[in-house]
């Protein structure tokens, strides 16, 4: 049956960002397709582990501030899951943040914060799953992108940046380890209803142009990303690598 290659039984999961909003969407649902999972998040992510042991998966959780995290750090975390929950299949690389100002005025500490986070964090994380992904003959790299990675964007040169730099590193760690079985892709989220887009959202005038743009008419949630994220974890993904898939409600086509 082909709805079996989207089973994730067996599978252990980490995801990064896992406390609320797109995280917290992608926990969920590897979970509900039979994967164990790990939280990695700045803050205990309580809720999130709640839900994936509702499901009767195991879950384990990691608190790590990416800002400030090493090479050294994150290479442990990867271990930690190893060792907590036996091995690891899938990364999710949800954690981001953003860091509106003009350029003119854009500080150079919201620049190197936003690089950590989003770009730095990610080629680590990566890198350590990848050392393992490699001896076990297999895994999964789901990066999460942008409509930045696309576009410019406005008073967000560092996300703007991070986010082009993130579609790179997917295409760059796919080239490299799709012969060893594992599969790098990204998933490239459109304006999505999450903490990140509040100060739009709450802007009349840049909401309404926002959601004139989008043939779909709304702002896409948590549970739009999910069918992708199990996709892209599963089997059924198996002869992708490479692709920055967006979930968009139709706004790069418009």
């Amino acid at each position: 049956m082909v709805l079996d290659s989207f089973r994730l039984d067996g599978k252990v999961a980490l995801v990064t960002g896992a406390s609320r909003g797109l995280g917290q969407g992608a926990a969920v649902a590897l979970a509900e397709a039979g994967a164990d999972v790990a939280l990695l998040s700045q803050s205990r992510a309580e809720e999130t582990a709640e839900k994936v042991r509702a499901l009767g998966r195991r879950v384990h959780t990691i608190e790590q501030d990416l800002v400030s995290a090493t090479p050294r750090e994150l290479d442990e975390s990867i271990q930690q899951v190893v060792d907590a929950l036996g091995r690891i299949d899938i990364l999710v690389n949800n954690a981001g943040i953003i860091r509106r100002a003009p350029l003119l005025n854009h500080p150079a500490s919201d620049w190197d914060d936003v690089m950590a986070v989003n770009l730095d964090a990610v080629f680590h994380l990566s890198q350590a799953a990848a050392r393992r992904y490699v001896p076990q003959g297999g895994g999964k790299i789901i990066n999460v992108a942008s409509m930045l990675s696309f576009q410019g964007g406005i008073l967000v040169p560092g996300y703007a940046a991070s986010k082009h730099a993130v579609a790179g590193l997917t295409k760059s760690f796919a080239n490299e380890l799709a012969a060893h079985g594992v599969n790098v892709n990204a998933i490239a989220p459109g304006y999505m209803a999450t903490d990140n887009t509040a100060p739009i959202r709450s802007d009349e005038s840049r909401e309404k142009s926002i959601l004139d743009r989008i043939p779909a008419g709304r702002w896409g949630t948590p549970t739009d990303l999910q069918g992708p994220f199990v996709f892209l974890a599963s089997p059924a993904s198996d002869y992708l690598n490479g692709a920055i898939i967006p979930v968009d409600g139709g706004w790069l086509v418009r």
